[in-house]
């Protein structure tokens, strides 16, 4: 029995693993080969990135939305906020700093 739930969690890991391989090679191929024009590269990059967060949320950490614990809940909202308030406000700086520089 305790085997049978160790090569579950194998092969849990194993899925992730390639569909995180799978979601890192494809934005990397695109980018290389400039198969397509440069706003669809970006979003295909961030849609690729969201999927990759979930991949990981899902197979790694284990956390299913439909059965997870409030406090879990909670906890992905949280660190989801402080991610867009840090990214945000490094991307508000960067972009004010290019438009002060190039006047």
């Amino acid at each position: 029995m305790e085997n049978h739930k160790s090569e579950h969690g194998l092969s849990s890991y194993l899925i992730g693993f390639v569909l995180a391989v799978v979601l890192t090679a494809i934005p990397f191929y695109v980018v290389i080969t400039h198969a397509l024009p440069p706003q669809r590269t970006l979003l295909l990059i961030g849609v690729a990135a969201i999927l990759q967060i979930l991949v990981h949320l899902r197979f790694f950490l284990h956390l299913n939305f439909t059965s997870t614990p409030k406090e879990n809940l909670l906890a992905i909202v949280f660190t989801a906020v402080l991610i867009f308030i840090m990214v945000g406000g490094s991307f508000w700086i960067m972009f004010d700093l290019h438009q002060r520089m190039a006047v």
